[in-house]
């Protein structure tokens, strides 16, 4: 088994406490020294090696059967390592290897919300600080800062008004049916695939007297593996849809 990005290494501990002859857990940085201490602790140590390094540059002595890796970043790729993974994938899984997860999806939908006239409210407070602070500026020091001003607010506009941000949702909150926009199989996806993200939805809203008051994203991953050789049945691990929220405002 090898975990990318092993963290505090509890994935490789398990992997271990599952049965796996040996696990090489990796992480890029010196978290690893704690990943160490714990296996140690949980008496895995004779199973688990922790590699402080980048998948790109390390060297493994085998090739793997299983990957693991909690890769995840905000909507799935914003700030994830799954670039890592597959330079892992790439260079030491074996042919007929799987990987866990197996499966991603991006979805969206339109949602109702107050996030939207909150981001307007803190914008028009911004504006607001920064007109008296031009004001006061010439009045006190004889400095004309508004010069300024059509800067600031371009700057302010694409922090508070045309950028997503991080929030919990309650399904509720949905007044149309989601989409995928994203659908991915780990052992297959490039890094050209996932550099860019388009694609053409339709987000029908099926609530009438509502008001549409952004696009709200989230994702889930699968953990597939075919087990006919052993069980006759396929398995196949669902995470909840609204377990990662990353409205868009707008």
């Amino acid at each position: 088994v090898l975990d990318v990005g092993t963290g505090s290494g509890i994935l490789a501990i398990w992997s271990a406490q599952a049965g796996a002859r040996k696990v090489y857990a990796v992480e890029a940085t010196n978290v690893a020294e704690h990943a160490r201490e714990l296996v140690r602790a949980n008496g895995v140590a004779d199973i688990v090696e922790v590699i402080q390094g980048t998948m790109e540059d390390i060297v493994l002595p085998e090739k793997v059967d299983v990957i693991i890796s909690e890769w995840m970043g905000y909507y799935l790729l914003r700030e994830s390592m799954f670039d890592s993974v597959i330079c892992a994938r790439d260079r030491w899984l074996n042919p007929g290897g799987v990987m866990y997860p197996s499966h991603a999806r991006m979805w969206l939908a339109p949602i109702r919300s107050g996030l939207g006239d909150k981001k307007m409210e803190d914008f028009e407070i911004a504006m607001n600080d920064w007109n008296h602070f031009v004001e006061d500026t010439q009045a006190y020091y004889g400095v004309n800062m508004n010069a300024l001003t059509k800067a600031y607010r371009a700057e302010h506009e694409k922090f508070y008004l045309k950028s997503s941000i991080w929030n919990n949702l309650h399904p509720n909150q949905l007044i149309g049916q989601p989409a995928v926009v994203k659908e991915m199989d780990c052992l297959t996806a490039t890094v050209e695939e996932i550099r860019e993200v388009r694609a053409q939805v339709t987000l029908p809203i099926n609530q009438d007297r509502t008001r549409l008051a952004a696009l709200a994203g989230w994702f889930d991953v699968h953990f597939r593996v075919c087990l006919a050789e052993l069980f006759h049945r396929s398995l196949m691990f669902y995470s909840m849809e609204d377990t990662h929220y990353f409205p868009l405002t707008g």
